[in-house]
């Protein structure tokens, strides 16, 4: 928990999807997040956190449904979002937050 509130405290946008392994559209958003790295690059950090693992991060943070999308800006939520989100959304959400 510690170790994800240091991560969302950065100036840059933090892109965190909460997953699960058993879940078809999070495996769907697993290239677009790739190819949003790679457009973005150091402008974003992308996280994934599998909500199996991490039930009690999921809870505090009101993540009912898989794949959800939180992106962080200063450690402040910006942005939420489930179900799958298209590259050219996410890259123009991501930008407006930079």
């Amino acid at each position: 928990m510690s170790k994800f509130l240091e991560i969302i405290q950065q100036d840059k946008p933090v892109l965190v999807d909460f997953f699960a392994e058993w879940c078809g559209p999070c495996k769907m958003m697993s290239p677009i997040l790739k190819e949003v790295k790679d457009v973005l690059g150091d402008k974003v950090s992308i996280i994934k956190i599998d909500v199996d693992k991490n039930q009690p991060l999921a809870a505090k943070y009101q993540v009912r449904g898989v794949p959800t999308l939180i992106l962080y800006k200063s450690g402040k939520q910006v942005w939420k979002q489930s179900g799958v989100v298209q590259k050219k959304d996410l890259v123009s959400i991501i930008n407006s937050f930079s």
